[in-house]
């Protein structure tokens, strides 16, 4: 048999002359449609995401969660009922019944009268503006998995983030800057890493780029001194040019993302030093978020950043606060670093939703506030008072987007332990934020060795429909 007739096809587009094969070059890179803006499955209410994850699981005991009861009976046992059968990260059965009162007072704020504790005094001020959920429920008690949990739907590795999820469905408006970037503060990284943030089963290309608050915003991407713009612009075409030719013999559409990411670096260069720079930005705005030096990494500085990328038509941005984890010791003492962490974090959260509000953009923009799990009404003693992890009841707040304001959705049971009135699972939350975004949750899948991945998982979930409007 001639052996011509075993060329494939990809071998016969890339040997043929130059028409063939730029159809066929234009086809693969057509399927690829990377971040280009794709329709919604019906109207949206939004069209950016920004979550600011207190990474630790802080407690909502101390913040939204008034139990006068649980003050009252501090150091008594919590009746067995509440406890049975129940599994705890870090708690043996002589402390699981020792109930732990806060020692911080609470108020009632706004026409809608949410209760907010004094650790909180500008959250407070945005109540109306917020939809506070205290039912939120988790299946994982334990740090990195739950984590993944909150943000991919799974604990098993290789899922997508949700910001892959959305950037994946909705593509990007931004064409100089990537559809999901991810913001970090704190003495470290979140614990589960940059699986956080990863693509899992979707091309990388839809993967969050974490960018660094000093020196240059990513890794290696200021051109060195000696190299000039024109010769810079000569490698990455001539780059450009040979993974294009490896696209057409094999169609491996990783490779287009190869070549996306070359492009995109190269855009990079002048749109992220500008992004970073907020010198532009008034005295009065820097004093709303409480940014004392411009130039200092903060939570602040980050929630700025995070306006100013959403401004841009960036789609998906994460911000990602480490140090919530109060189980009590020497550097996890509730009563000593729980006010510090919320001191950390309570004026710019309350910022970005005031400065979005004012510039006419938080009608199309969602801004999530939570952790990965709460903590428990029980106190675990060690050196020093703390709270144990707790995946029944947690408080997660929600503005903007369509989402409603003045709103307090669910009801705990006298101690904050579990919901009495519409718990509400994280899977739930993923699939109000994509309703939010025109996107039906059942139908944002994506096959990968013979199976339909999707944000939302094989079990039922449901849009929070009280708290949309």
């Amino acid at each position: 048999m001639n052996p011509l007739l075993h060329q494939t096809r990809r071998h016969f587009f890339s040997r043929c002359g130059i028409g063939v094969g730029s159809m066929a070059l234009s086809s693969l890179m057509a399927r690829d449609a990377s971040l280009a803006p794709k329709k919604t499955h019906f109207p949206a209410k939004a069209k950016n995401v920004i979550f600011l994850f207190m990474a630790g699981g802080p407690s909502q005991l101390e913040t939204f969660e008034y139990k006068p009861l649980l003050t009252k009976l501090n150091g008594k046992p919590i009746p067995e009922s509440y406890t049975k059968g129940k599994r705890f990260a870090f708690m043996d059965s002589s402390h699981r019944s020792d109930l732990l009162g806060p020692k911080i007072g609470f108020k009632q704020h706004g026409q809608c009268g949410a209760w907010v504790s004094d650790y909180l005094p500008h959250t407070a001020k945005i109540v109306d503006d917020i939809s506070l959920v205290t039912t939120c429920k988790t299946d994982l008690f334990n740090h990195a998995p739950a984590k993944m949990y909150m943000n991919t739907g799974s604990g098993l590795f290789g899922r997508p983030s949700m910001g892959a999820w959305v950037t994946y469905g909705l593509g990007s408006e931004c064409e100089d800057l990537p559809g999901f970037v991810v913001l970090q503060s704190g003495p470290r990284g979140p614990r589960g890493g940059s699986v956080l943030w990863g693509s899992g089963v979707l091309p990388t290309t839809y993967q969050g780029v974490p960018l660094r608050n000093q020196g240059d915003p990513i890794v290696n991407l200021s051109t060195p001194n000696e190299i000039s713009a024109a010769q810079q612009r000569q490698v990455v075409d001539a780059v450009r040019e040979l993974n294009l030719k490896r696209l057409v013999e094999t169609g491996d559409q990783e490779i287009n993302t190869r070549i996306n990411a070359y492009e995109m670096a190269f855009k990079m260069q002048t749109s992220a030093p500008e992004l970073m720079d907020t010198s532009d930005e008034s005295q009065a705005t820097l004093d709303l978020y409480g940014i004392k030096d411009p130039k200092e990494t903060s939570f602040a500085r980050n929630c700025l950043l995070a306006r100013r990328l959403v401004e841009r038509g960036v789609r998906f941005v994460q911000l990602y606060d480490t140090n919530w984890d109060h189980h009590g010791g020497p550097t996890e003492n509730l009563e000593k670093h729980m006010p510090l962490k919320c001191q950390d974090i309570d004026q710019a959260s309350a910022a970005l939703v005031k400065d979005l509000k004012q510039r006419g953009l938080l009608d199309d923009t969602i801004v999530i506030w939570g952790g990965e799990f709460g903590r428990t009404p029980m106190g675990e003693v060690r050196e020093s008072t703390g709270r144990n992890h707790h995946i029944d009841a947690f408080t997660m707040w929600f503005a903007g987007g369509g989402f409603k304001g003045g709103v307090t959705h669910g009801v705990t049971d006298e101690f904050g332990f579990g919901a009495v009135e519409n718990p509400v699972h994280v899977h739930d939350i993923h699939a109000t934020i994509l309703h939010q975004l025109g996107i039906d949750h059942e139908k944002l899948t994506f096959r990968s060795q013979g199976l339909d991945f999707r944000l939302t998982g094989v079990d039922p979930a449901k849009v929070i429909k009280p708290i949309v409007a």
